[in-house]
């Protein structure tokens, strides 16, 4: 037996006991994570108060991935289980394909709140980091997949024995995105001809292009001038050679063919850019699936649908909870839009605010305020305390570039009347009354070492043949292109010292933004600094009233994106709020303090190591 012979002794065995509970949790967290011990409970049909027989139709919900911490495109598993709960807490219950199958073939009831879950592009994160969430709320979700992966056995996507292990979960179904991912009549965006790029070659030129490329079966294959290099026939037959390819390897793999199927690109109106492809695409559709989501933007699918031309939305990886449920709230007809439920956060923070417009939700360990505004609209929200005239208003700003959020001080609640200072579109500006009395474009702020278009068309081209290059099929091939990008990035061109138009990167739907700002406002003069910058110094304002300070979310375009998405919701995020008088001290803030700070500080820690074992195991 061990004998503590000193203190030491005693210290270094608790020690050694705390560190086997830190492991021993973390294993418990890794294994429930890998591992499915529940099973999926259909919902009932027999239940009126989960299907009363009034038709309302159903949504569909389609995500392009799940990470653990989320990426720019895949969203995180924290903010996917977000999204359920807030659909779970509007009643929505998940169908199966087999469930819209019968409600367009035979008229069978779906329930009131019905949500067709979907999950493209069939990657392993997304099935392990939406395993557990999905599993917490009872949710049957499809994953779709490309049949060309399980050819190349790439390891970052789903092989056929991987799908066949998620059925028998229960909480997976399978779909198709078709045969593979990629693209023809692709141009740069300087009109330069790119032709047909797979997958891989797009993502690695994609920062180069704009709108003009196609999916490999949406179009005739043409050149330089639009003029279609193959007939009709050779178009046909390499449109039904994919479906072909598709069938082969799903019978392969998994003894049959997915029922569900997503036309890559969405929404063109038929089955393809062009009357005589829509038609080949069609009649294959028809012949292989039993449905088709083709189109995206709208979630709502209703028995005027037909079940070849359903509709789903793709919820992005930024949106906050409020954001996707004003989404659905906006398809819903009429009298289904107050069945949603959004999500407020913590009453306490609440207490403090009047929403006027929109949704604001209150995430008190994020530190967050997220004011979500209307379909293209607003949100508006009111600070309740005590508002004096002079004040420091601070705040981290992490809404996307592309939208607007506004701090009012002294304002009154039509707005007419106050200081506004505005973020949008990566332009800060300063209003007073409505009236527009500077404007800062934080492109030039940030002080962004500024090239010429010229530099750029030449930079893109190089940056293509290096991308062609790395992807060559053979090493004489790689080399010729390598030699191209090289006489490509030795071009001589004029700089914007030189006289040439200067370039402005085009802001994206998706671009996050993150500004740290401070006003200050005493009397008549303000001060607003941008991440620790002044932008305007002890600026003389025109004398004002007292009045509120207000928080505000706009919706200000479209927008640019390579995705056929059109949203026209924002969500204005006010991390780390601090609001103080000059005189009194603290009115307001949504910092964490003391205990709570500690135990939020704690919890991040343990989920970094979470992570780190999940990834290195």
């Amino acid at each position: 037996m061990y004998k503590f012979e000193t203190s030491k002794d005693v210290k270094k065995f608790i020690r050694s006991i705390f560190q086997l509970a830190v492991i021993i949790a973390v294993l418990i967290l890794i294994i429930r994570q890998l591992f499915t011990f529940v099973v999926y409970q259909p919902y009932d049909s027999q239940d009126k108060s989960v299907v009363s027989g009034t038709d309302h139709g159903f949504i569909a919900l389609s995500y392009f991935g799940v990470d653990r911490e989320g990426t720019t495109s895949r969203i995180s598993a924290q903010k996917l289980e977000e999204h359920f709960e807030a659909l779970k807490e509007s009643g929505y219950v998940t169908i199966s394909q087999k469930d819209i199958e019968d409600y367009y073939k035979n008229g069978t009831p779906l329930p009131d709140k019905a949500l067709y879950l979907m999950f493209e592009d069939g990657r392993h994160d997304t099935a392990v980091y939406s395993q557990k969430v999905m599993e917490k709320y009872n949710y049957k979700a499809t994953m779709f997949t490309y049949a060309e992966k399980f050819t190349i056995n790439d390891t970052y996507f789903l092989m056929p024995k991987d799908l066949l292990e998620l059925e028998k979960t229960s909480f997976w179904e399978i779909g198709s995105n078709g045969y593979r991912l990629s693209y023809i009549n692709v141009f740069d965006r300087y009109d330069r001809f790119i032709g047909e790029l797979e997958s891989t070659e797009y993502s690695a030129m994609s920062k180069n292009f704009g709108r003009d490329y196609n999916h490999f079966l949406m179009d005739f294959i043409r050149d330089a001038n639009d003029i279609p290099v193959e007939s009709y026939s050779q178009m046909k037959e390499r449109i039904s050679g994919e479906y072909d390819l598709m069938k082969k390897e799903y019978m392969q793999g998994l003894s049959k063919v997915p029922g569900a199927y997503v036309l890559l690109h969405s929404n063109t109106g038929k089955f393809g850019e062009n009357d005589k492809v829509s038609a080949v695409n069609e009649a294959a559709i028809a012949n292989t699936f039993v449905m088709n989501f083709n189109r995206e933007g709208y979630s709502l699918n209703t028995k005027e649908s037909s079940i070849y031309d359903l509709t789903r939305l793709q919820p992005q990886a930024n949106w906050y909870t409020n954001h996707l449920l004003m989404r659905v709230w906006d398809d819903l007809d009429e009298e289904d839009k107050g069945s949603i439920v959004f999500a407020e956060g913590d009453k306490s923070q609440k207490s403090h605010w009047q929403t006027l417009k929109g949704i604001t939700e209150f995430k008190t360990n994020d530190e967050l305020l997220v004011l979500t505004s209307l379909p293209s609209d607003t949100g508006l929200c009111k600070l309740l305390d005590s508002t004096p005239s002079d004040v420091v208003f601070e705040a981290n700003l992490k809404g996307n570039k592309l939208g607007c959020q506004s701090v009012f001080l002294r304002a009154n609640d039509e707005l007419s009347n106050g200081i506004e200072v505005r973020l949008m579109n990566n332009h800060i500006s300063l209003l007073q009354n409505g009236e527009l009395k500077e404007d800062v474009d934080l492109y030039d702020f940030d002080g962004i070492p500024k090239i010429s278009v010229e530099e750029d068309k030449r930079d893109t081209l190089a940056d293509e043949y290096s991308a062609l290059a790395r992807y060559a099929t053979s090493v004489s091939q790689s080399s010729q292109y390598s030699k191209m990008s090289a006489e490509a990035a030795a071009q001589k061109v004029r700089s914007v010292a030189d006289g040439a138009e200067e370039y402005r990167p085009i802001i994206s739907i998706n671009e996050l933004g993150n500004r740290k700002l401070r006003i200050s406002l005493s009397d008549d003069t303000i001060t607003v600094i941008i991440d620790d910058k002044p932008v305007w110094q002890d600026y003389k304002l025109d004398k004002s009233e007292s009045g509120s300070i207000y928080l505000q979310s706009a919706w200000t375009e479209y927008g640019y994106s390579q995705r056929n998405i059109a949203d026209d919701v924002y969500d204005a995020v006010f991390e780390k709020i601090q609001i103080t008088d000059k005189n009194e001290g603290l009115i307001y803030t949504n910092k964490l303090k003391g205990a709570k700070k500690g135990v939020e500080v704690v919890s991040d820690i343990f989920a970094g190591l979470v992570n780190w074992f999940i990834k290195n195991i």
